[in-house]
């Protein structure tokens, strides 16, 4: 149910009454006057959120943006925030802070499949009579 119904039940309360209202959208009143009970929670977790976020940023850009999610995370318990990776992953997603990715490695060494196979001068022999018997 998207919070648009919510609010929108809320405007037009005085003139249909809740129960109206729900019946059209297909809404249940529990679930709007649930909505209108943990309005607060909502609003104090928003703030805190924005705190975190602000928080987040800045240990971000301590880092010339090098951290990401895991290091982001354990900044934060360091500093001595009791916070879950998941939260800080997700906040950090929803606001586009990203950490810098590895470069991948350059390869040095091109082996030239045209070249014949080196000899085996040891003389290896793989070869066994019985099962078991060379390791």
């Amino acid at each position: 149910m998207s919070p648009h119904r919510w609010d929108f039940i809320s405007d037009n309360r005085a003139d249909f009454g809740v129960k109206r209202i729900c019946r059209v959208l297909g809404a249940s009143r529990a679930g709007y006057y649930r909505h209108l009970a943990t309005e607060q929670v909502r609003t104090e977790r928003q703030a805190e959120e924005k705190r975190t976020v602000s928080e987040i940023r800045a240990i971000h850009a301590e880092h010339q943006g090098a951290y990401g999610a895991p290091r982001v995370h354990a900044e934060l318990r360091a500093r001595g925030r009791r916070i879950n990776r998941k939260r800080v992953t997700r906040l950090m997603r929803i606001n586009h802070i990203v950490g810098r990715h590895l470069r991948k490695k350059k390869r040095t060494t091109i082996a030239d499949r045209a070249a014949p196979p080196t000899p085996d001068l040891v003389m290896r022999d793989f070869t066994a009579d019985t099962l078991n018997t060379r390791w």
